[in-house]
């Protein structure tokens, strides 16, 4: 029998977190899966340690190939996927016992294209803290990991105009509607139905590939379900040396994600969304790279910034900016001009 549900988790140098990942799947409460282990020319024990958990549980599948980034090995992961539906799962994040029963129920129930949860946002700030203080990380249990919810008083809210919901920014705590939010564009706190991702690959070779993939995606109007609940538990990036050449290429696959993003909204999106799209999404990403200037040490390298951030403008994407990022958008222009 098919699986309901297939999870895609990529792995690249992974083998202290791996288990607990793994297990975290193996353990849901929800049966009826199949988890496709990609091991992406891991130099370590991680393709190792999956193939184990394949052999004792057929419910795991392994797939080994030469190391291509993260967008290639979600790419190859989702070629063997049965399910109808897919999650993706990053191999050092784990997930709570009900994640996949939650998220089936309310798809099943809306005919939803989406069902979009939420990270733990309690947990993330406390391992950085103790990072902080030089603490240990990796033994960590959130607290609610061990909470049962009883799926029949769950309450969520359904919409078919994602762009109204889906946002970057931050919003006041005392907004009644923020937790209705769908904060970020990761694509690891949503499920989603095969059917509406199987023809949007990720971008090959760039970072931040979550953000043209998940532009790509509302453009599809998808039926999407929020369920206000922390499921997904993110392991911070705990940072180390800034090095101007790793800023540069951060910049460079920012700019490719938003040049490919651009051309796809100049083409098929409405005025409306092309509005919100630009407003909570687009310049938060701009700002994002234009950041990364300051941090190039040569010529050369602010020469390339140049040229990309030259390039973007031919493409029109700084054209017609919200009014909240007119003062950004006068600071590239000077940028470009020198």
């Amino acid at each position: 029998m098919a699986p309901k549900i297939s999870i895609i988790i990529p792995m690249y140098r992974v083998e202290k977190y791996l288990r607990r990942c793994l297990d975290s799947v193996q353990n849901q409460t929800f049966k009826e899966w199949q988890a496709i282990c990609v091991d992406d020319g891991s130099p370590d024990k991680s393709g190792d340690i999956a193939e184990e958990y394949a052999k004792k549980d057929k419910r795991f599948v392994v797939v080994h190939k030469e190391n291509g980034g993260l967008s290639d090995a979600r790419n190859a992961g989702f070629r063997y996927a049965k399910g109808k539906y897919i999650m993706y799962l990053d191999s050092d994040d784990f997930i709570h016992p009900q994640t996949m029963d939650i998220a089936y129920k309310f798809a099943e129930e809306n005919n939803s294209d989406i069902v979009s949860f939420q990270y733990d946002r309690a947990y993330r700030p406390r391992l950085m803290l103790r990072h902080f203080f030089h603490m240990d990380t990796d033994n960590v249990v959130p607290r609610g990991i061990n909470k049962k919810y009883n799926l029949e008083k769950i309450k969520t809210r359904t919409t078919d105009d994602v762009f109204k919901l889906a946002t970057e920014k931050t919003h006041n705590k005392t907004n009644p509607n923020r937790k209705w939010l769908i904060k970020h564009c990761q694509v690891w706190k949503n499920l989603y139905k095969k059917s509406l991702i199987k023809d949007i690959p990720f971008i090959k070779g760039i970072v931040f590939e979550d953000f043209p993939w998940w532009s790509e995606v509302m453009l599809k109007k998808p039926l999407v379900t929020v369920v206000p609940l922390p499921l997904y538990y993110y392991i911070p990036n705990f940072g180390g040396i800034v090095l101007s050449e790793k800023q540069l290429r951060i910049m460079k696959c920012l700019c490719v994600g938003i040049k490919e993003s651009y051309k796809l909204y100049e083409k098929k999106a409405d005025i409306e969304q092309m509005k919100n799209w630009q407003e909570n999404f687009l310049w938060f990403f701009v700002k994002k790279a234009f950041g990364k200037v300051k941090y190039l040490k040569t010529d050369k390298e602010i020469e390339v910034a140049r040229a990309e951030f030259r390039e973007m403008n031919q493409f029109g994407v700084f054209d017609n900016v919200p009014n909240e990022w007119y003062m950004l958008r006068e600071k590239i222009y000077d940028f470009i001009r020198k």
